[in-house]
């Protein structure tokens, strides 16, 4: 498990979206479940819906009901998002519980399923400025513009990955060791947001 693996896999959601670039298309995560690959696809999957979903709902004549239906969807879609990043979170815990940090050993801010959430929305990023880059209908300026931005985007690419791949390794030689902290989310919990226990607005 690396970077570049979990970069690929990544690219293979975004361009496995885009065969039907419908925000309706069925997820086919061709991974067993019991894999991170799984994990790493379905993660990018629902970013890549939630994508094309924040595009929707900033159309200026979208309806109301379809706005409150998208809205609801995205919702949705950030607690979708935060469980599989538990859940890769979860493999990792397992992959180094064995490791015993060293004196001394610093506690990493950041797991590394959280810097993947990050890795992966940045493959969308790169994916969307780089069809700006190249889109035959756009000014000069417009593409000469999201071409320094792309950029941009690949330095951060390769920065992140080698954060990623550097930050695995010291926690495998126990110089850094992580925690997981579940995000313990309220507003779509009915027992803990006040609005869904009281009925009230």
């Amino acid at each position: 498990m690396n970077a570049t693996f979990a970069n690929n896999l990544f690219r293979q959601s975004i361009q496995d979206y885009h065969l039907t670039d419908n925000v309706d298309t069925p997820i086919h995560n061709p991974y067993s479940p019991d894999t991170v690959a799984f994990l790493l696809y379905q993660k990018n999957w629902i970013d890549t819906v939630q994508w094309h979903l924040e595009d929707i709902i900033r159309s200026p004549t979208i309806r109301p009901d379809e706005l409150v239906a998208v809205k609801r969807r995205i919702d949705q879609s950030n607690q979708d998002r935060t469980d599989t990043v538990e859940q890769m979170d979860g493999w990792f815990f397992e992959q180094f519980q064995s490791v015993i940090p060293k004196p001394g050993a610093r506690l990493n801010s950041e797991t590394p399923a959280w810097l993947l959430d990050r890795m992966s929305i940045l493959q969308l990023k790169i994916y969307h400025f780089r069809e700006q880059a190249d889109r035959p209908s756009a000014s000069d300026e417009h593409r000469r513009k999201a071409q320094q931005k792309l950029t941009v985007l690949l330095e951060q690419e390769g920065d992140l990955a080698q954060c990623f791949d550097e930050l695995l390794d010291d926690i495998r030689n126990g110089d850094r060791y992580m925690k997981v902290y579940r995000q313990m989310k309220m507003y779509n919990d009915p027992t803990l947001n006040p609005v869904l226990y009281t009925g009230q607005v």
